[in-house]
C-alpha cells in the first residue's frame, strides 16, 4: 500500500483514540443533563479536582499544607508515606461521592424547579469555587499521575504492521494509554446504557429530567436521584482525570477539557450516552484528518484548535438536537 495512505490510516486511528478521551468528559455532562436538565459547566473542574485528589492521596500530601504553612510558619508538606494506587482510587471515589452529597445539600436542594439558566449559573459558580478550592487544598504545581497504566507506543503493533508499507513506513504508532482509555470508555458506555435503560433508578433519572414536580408527585426522591447521578458523574470525571492526567500531567489547564466536550455533545446529543462516544469519535477523527489533509499542507496547521467548533456550529444550524439527541416538540 502507498505510504501516504497508511499514514492517513494511522492519523485516523489516533483520531479515534483522541475522540475516546473527549467522550469520557462528555459522558459526565450527558449523565447530569439526562437526570436534571442541567448543563454542568463544572464537569471539567470535577475531572481536575478528582485527579488532584488522587495524586495528593497517592503521594501522602497534607491537604491545605500551603495554607497551614502560611498561617503557622511551618514547613510541612507530606505525611511521609505513599498509598497504593488502588486504595487511593477507592478513597478518591469516596471523596467524589461526598462532593455529590454536598452539591445536592447546599446547591441543588434550593434550586428545585428553578429556570434552567439559574441552574446553569449555579454550576459556573461551583466550577470556579472547586478550582480555587483544589488549588488551596493540593497546590497549583504540575503533578505527575502514575497508577501503573502503560505509556508510549505499542511496539507489538508497530512490528506487526511495518510490512504493510515501504521503506519510509515503520508501522502504526498507537499509544498504549489510548488503547486502555478506549477499552475503559467502552465498558463505561455499556454499563451506563444498561443502567439508564433497564434499572428503576435509570428510569427515575429520565422522569426527574422531564419534570421535577411531577417526579416528586409520584414518589421519586429528587434528593436521592441527584446525589446518585452527581456521584456517578464524579466517578466518570475521575476516570477522565486519570486518563488525561496520565497523558499530559495533572495541571489546572485540565479543567479546559470541558470546552472540548462541547462540540462532542452538540454532535452526539445532550441526552444520549452512546451519542457522547460517537460524537467524540467523529470529532477526534475529523480534526486529525482535516489537519493531515488540509490544515498542515494548505492552511499552515493548528486547525485542530477550531475544527471541532466549526463542525458543531454546522450541526446547530441543521440538526440542533445532535445525531442521537431527543427532538423536543412543544405543543401550544
Amino acid at each position: 500500500m502507498p505510504d501516504q495512505f497508511l499514514f492517513a490510516i494511522e492519523v485516523m486511528i489516533n483520531g479515534l483514540m483522541a475522540g475516546v478521551l473527549y467522550a469520557l468528559v462528555a459522558l459526565g455532562f450527558v449523565l447530569i443533563f439526562k437526570s436534571s436538565g442541567i448543563f454542568n459547566y463544572a464537569q471539567g473542574v470535577f475531572a481536575l479536582f478528582a485527579a488532584l485528589t488522587l495524586v495528593g492521596l497517592q503521594e501522602g500530601q497534607i491537604p491545605f499544607s500551603h495554607l497551614i504553612n502560611a498561617i503557622f510558619g511551618t514547613h510541612i508538606h507530606h505525611f511521609g508515606w505513599h498509598i497504593h494506587s488502588v486504595i487511593a482510587i477507592a478513597m478518591t471515589v469516596a471523596v467524589m461521592v461526598l462532593l455529590a452529597i454536598l452539591v445536592e445539600r447546599y446547591i441543588l436542594r434550593h434550586l428545585v424547579n428553578q429556570p434552567d439558566i439559574i441552574l446553569f449559573m449555579a454550576t459556573i459558580g461551583l466550577a470556579y469555587f472547586m478550582e480555587g478550592f483544589g488549588d488551596l487544598m493540593w497546590g497549583s504545581e504540575i503533578k505527575t499521575l502514575d497508577i501503573g497504566l502503560p505509556q508510549g507506543g505499542s511496539f507489538w503493533i508497530e512490528e506487526n504492521t511495518a510490512w504493510l508499507g515501504g521503506e519510509n513506513f515503520y508501522g502504526f504508532f498507537i499509544d498504549r494509554l489510548d488503547i486502555v482509555a478506549a477499552i475503559v470508555a467502552a465498558i463505561l458506555v455499556l454499563a451506563l446504557t444498561l443502567f439508564s435503560q433497564y434499572t428503576k433508578q435509570g428510569r427515575a433519572l429520565r422522569a426527574v429530567a422531564d419534570d421535577h414536580q411531577a417526579a416528586l408527585s409520584v414518589g421519586i426522591s429528587l434528593r436521592y436521584i441527584w446525589v446518585l447521578v452527581w456521584a456517578i458523574a464524579g466517578i466518570v470525571a475521575l476516570v477522565a482525570g486519570i486518563m488525561w492526567g496520565s497523558k499530559s500531567g495533572v495541571q489546572f489547564s485540565l479543567s479546559l477539557i470541558a470546552l472540548k466536550a462541547l462540540p462532542v455533545l452538540m454532535l452526539g446529543g445532550f441526552t444520549s450516552i452512546p451519542g457522547a462516544i460517537v460524537g467524540g469519535l467523529i470529532i477526534g477523527v475529523g480534526e486529525k484528518l482535516f489537519e493531515f489533509t488540509i490544515g498542515a499542507p494548505f492552511l499552515g496547521g493548528a486547525t485542530e484548535n477550531w475544527f471541532a467548533y466549526v463542525l458543531a456550529l454546522l450541526f446547530l444550524v441543521f440538526r440542533p438536537q445532535g445525531l442521537f439527541g431527543d427532538k423536543i416538540i412543544e405543543r401550544v
